[in-house]
């Protein structure tokens, strides 16, 4: 995770980008494309660019019409930044049975720099893409800061992707997310940052085989949120958690919020099932709550104390789309994105 002057610098940018997240404007759908995209650009063996960072650069500055990059299936070994002045992007891999188009890096020691992946405009759309930093994966090396990738604009939907790491993978750094049907797998606090997501139907994986020296246990989630006014949380719905042992998450920031509802369970939930961390002796104002979750590990009779409860009026504020959604902006994406 950050060291203190960088998250400074961290709040600094998640407050400006959410004013801007506030303002931004919506992309123009082309209605006679079936995907609703004014221009389709391929990238690999059957596309005009062998590189994928070349098909982003050519999308013109200012693009507000929606943009689709097809990626022919295969590997691709380049760290990727989508630059804030090409939003409107609708970025799919194609996919071959169950594996998918992959995007791979190896960079680490900083959360800035490492990330494979990086988005910075509102208005983005990735789909059918696996996205890995390889440093420790496959092979043995002291575990350390290694972002997969790091999402900073607003109005994003992510549709059966796979972010593969081992700390720190996915930064979810800030604006309204919907992730539906995705794998993300790491070791420590592996689903971070300060956006205002739903996760649905996705698949959070504790990869402790891959870490080194091996660990114990590992952390899932660390949100980051700040005050008591702010709106980011992390909302899991209907997921699954796989490996372990591992705690759900831990208090990275004063107000972290993080929500799991109708999620399955295993039996790799550590009892306690959370970590105040940063936390400590202010409980009151972390905000963890389980809802109607099921398996082995949803025994809450030995959770922290301070785990909170909420009505079933209050949960479905969080829960119901509408949570990230209030503007309507996800009636406004490309019509097939969710088809895959």
């Amino acid at each position: 995770m950050m060291s203190f002057g960088q998250g400074l610098l961290h709040v600094i940018l998640v407050l400006t980008l959410y004013v801007h997240a506030c303002t931004s404007m919506d992309c123009q759908l082309n209605p006679l494309d079936s995907n609703g995209v004014a221009l389709t650009i391929a990238v690999g063996h059957e596309g005009k660019f062998s590189n994928i960072q070349q098909a982003i650069d050519s999308i013109p500055s200012g693009n507000d019409k929606w943009i689709r990059i097809y990626i022919t299936y295969g590997s691709y070994k380049e760290k990727i930044k989508i630059p804030k002045d090409k939003g409107c992007l609708y970025m799919e891999g194609e996919s071959q049975g169950n594996t998918q188009t992959t995007i791979s890096w190896g960079d680490h020691d900083s959360t800035d720099q490492s990330s494979t992946f990086t988005a910075v405009p509102d208005n983005i759309v990735l789909k059918n893409l696996r996205v890995e930093n390889t440093y420790g994966l496959y092979s043995k090396e002291p575990l350390k800061q290694a972002v997969a990738v790091r999402l900073l604009g607003d109005k994003y939907a992510i549709v059966n992707c796979s972010f593969i790491g081992l700390q720190d993978t996915l930064w979810d750094g800030s604006g309204r997310h919907y992730f539906k049907g995705s794998y993300i797998s790491g070791v420590v606090d592996f689903i971070w940052g300060s956006g205002q997501s739903i996760y649905e139907d996705c698949t959070l994986n504790v990869d402790l085989k891959s870490s080194y020296p091996p660990r114990t246990e590992g952390v899932i989630v660390a949100q980051g949120r700040e005050s008591e006014s702010e709106g980011d949380g992390f909302v899991f719905k209907w997921c699954k958690i796989t490996g372990g042992p591992t705690m759900l998450g831990r208090g990275y920031r004063p107000y972290s919020r993080v929500i799991f509802y109708q999620c399955h369970f295993p039996n790799t939930i550590l009892p306690q099932g959370w970590d105040a961390w940063t936390g400590q002796g202010n409980e009151h104002k972390l905000t963890f709550v389980e809802a109607d979750n099921n398996g082995p590990g949803a025994d809450l009779s030995k959770r922290v104390p301070w785990l909170k409860k909420m009505s079933a009026e209050e949960l479905s504020k969080f829960t119901d789309l509408s949570y990230i959604n209030s503007d309507g902006w996800m009636a406004k994406l490309p019509p097939n994105y969710l088809k895959w």
